[in-house]
């Protein structure tokens, strides 16, 4: 399925999500600044990370069972292979 994904900032390091697909659905995502630099070295903004982070996650799951709202770290929890898969390498 194509999900259509629109992110608001709320501040620096949080993001309201909304993810169009069968249905529309809301999410709020809280980013660590430490853990944003271990990802991504500063190589792209939290939004691009989060937008990334989202389309990972839908990759796997229908939007309907994304939380809610979580701190984005807590992804590698449920999916393992997604911090060797999100990071930005030389």
């Amino acid at each position: 399925m194509d999900y259509e994904i629109e992110l608001k900032p709320l501040g620096e390091w949080t993001f309201q999500v909304d993810v169009t697909g069968a249905r529309k659905t809301h999410h709020r995502v809280a980013l660590d600044p430490g853990y944003y630099k271990k990802l991504t070295a500063g190589r792209i903004s939290a939004a691009e990370l989060v937008e990334r982070s989202f389309r990972f996650l839908l990759a796997r799951e229908s939007n309907s069972s994304i939380l809610a709202s979580f701190d984005l770290g807590v992804i590698g929890r449920y999916f393992p292979e997604y911090e060797d898969m999100i990071t930005i390498r030389d």
